[in-house]
């Protein structure tokens, strides 16, 4: 089966691409929710988790997985940061495994995921998509969606995924959604490439 991935930067709008797709009967895998999801729930991991950070990394009174705690922890923090990145990736690199073996009758799935590249996600997908838009506008749409952070925030953020420049470079498909070019067009034309190649991809297997 073709796997595609979807990717951009923070505010570039790629939940909303994938939200079409769905549209389009094609089953998404959202990496972000699944990693939340893994980390609550897989046993393993949790303690490993608490072993790493401490009682603290989940809620003594509900067991739910304090992530306020944990980010704040590793944001500036890259050793710890690593270390949470490798107890945590592994698990929703099989995660997402186990579900695409789960998805029948489809064309071709997609994994959802802004750091792709920077955690070598991209290796598990056939193509790639990658969503962009001005800097100007991804800021005001992440900041009009958490209105938490700060700009200086979510430059930050930005300072630790790897640059549009050089996602270009390895992206099979572009979708521009800087509110000057229609979106939908561009996922209709992209959809219909994805159809004309999947039938040539099977088991995993690349055909062409």
């Amino acid at each position: 089966m073709l796997k595609v991935g979807i990717t951009g930067g923070i505010g570039s709008g790629k939940s909303l691409i994938c939200r079409f797709f769905e549209l389009l009967n094609i089953p998404v895998y959202d990496s972000d929710y699944r990693a939340k999801w893994v980390m609550q729930h897989h046993l393993g991991l949790r303690q490993e988790l608490l072993d790493a950070f401490g009682l603290q990394a989940f809620d003594g009174e509900t067991g739910q997985l304090n992530r306020k705690y944990l980010a704040q922890l590793v944001f500036n923090n890259p050793e710890k940061l690593t270390l949470l990145n490798n107890l945590v990736h592994p698990r929703v690199k099989q995660d997402f495994i186990d579900w695409a073996d789960s998805q029948t009758n489809v064309s071709y799935l997609i994994k959802e995921a802004a750091l792709m590249y920077e955690t070598e996600a991209h290796k598990q997908v056939d193509k790639m998509v990658l969503v962009i838009a001005p800097i100007p506008l991804r800021l005001a749409r992440t900041q009009k969606r958490d209105p938490h952070r700060t700009i200086a925030d979510v430059e930050a953020i930005m300072q630790k995924q790897l640059d549009d420049s050089e996602k270009l470079k390895k992206a099979d498909f572009v979708i521009y959604n800087d509110e000057q070019q229609l979106v939908i067009p561009q996922v209709l034309a992209i959809h219909a490439q994805l159809l004309a190649l999947a039938p040539n991809f099977t088991a995993g297997i690349n055909l062409l």
